[in-house]
């Protein structure tokens, strides 16, 4: 009798230890769980926290110009900006790259200072980075060819202040798109787009240019077999 009593107690006190250690696993795993969850709203705090940090300094380089640029999508100029012709197009992109001195596709604050300087009109630091900002379209703090572009496009149309630094700029370069009106004529805008998206004038200047090529090409075969000729005479 003694002898099945402590086997009853011993299997009554093992079965009280399974039950414990179960719950206490369980227990364990809801700890568990909980850390995991919270691990988790923390990492997605700091992912928030780091995006918002990163849209901050962006914005903080915007505005003290020096923000990278993000490469915008190419563009045909001809076909966006027809109210210029397209060797006014041209002239417009020999300004651009002779002050684009870093050769990155860019006018920034310090390109743009030595511009306005060889054009005879220097402007002060924030004069300058509020040109900039005029017609900088995507916030990086640099002119695009598209956004220099914009200056002669907004001068024409009348679209700049006459005390703006970028409306100097179109009249003292020497490319012929606004300096006869540039004073805020709306109508000289008018006539001048009129007469320039002239679809009979865009096609003769493209005709003119591949007439252009050809004859050059014409001149460089005929230069070719003159030495050729001049060859032959001499190994004869």
């Amino acid at each position: 009798m003694a002898s099945e009593e402590l086997a009853q107690k011993l299997q009554r006190r093992l079965l009280l230890e399974e039950s414990g250690t179960a719950g206490e696993a369980a227990l364990s795993g809801g700890e568990a769980a909980g850390e995991t969850q919270e691990e988790e709203r923390r990492c997605l705090t700091a992912s928030a926290g780091a995006e918002l940090s990163a849209k901050l300094c962006r914005r903080q380089d915007i505005n003290e110009g020096a923000a990278q640029p993000r490469r915008a999508a190419v563009f045909n100029p001809y076909t966006e900006f027809k109210e210029f012709s397209r060797r006014q197009i041209k002239d417009m992109e020999r300004m651009f790259r002779l002050y684009d001195s870093g050769r990155d596709g860019y006018i920034d604050l310090m390109e743009l200072k030595l511009m306005m300087e060889k054009l005879g009109a220097p402007q002060t630091h924030l004069g300058l980075k509020n040109m900039i900002k005029e017609v900088d379209e995507d916030f990086d703090g640099k002119l695009s060819f598209r956004e220099f572009l914009l200056i002669f496009h907004k001068a024409a149309a009348g679209e700049l202040e006459e005390d703006s630094g970028l409306l100097t700029l179109a009249k003292l370069s020497e490319i012929d798109v606004s300096i006869e009106g540039v004073k805020g004529a709306k109508n000289f805008f008018e006539a001048k787009a009129q007469a320039l998206s002239s679809a009979s004038k865009f096609e003769a200047e493209i005709r003119a240019e591949q007439d252009e090529r050809k004859r050059e090409e014409e001149e460089r075969k005929n230069r070719r077999a003159a030495f050729r000729e001049l060859k032959s005479a001499f190994t004869q």
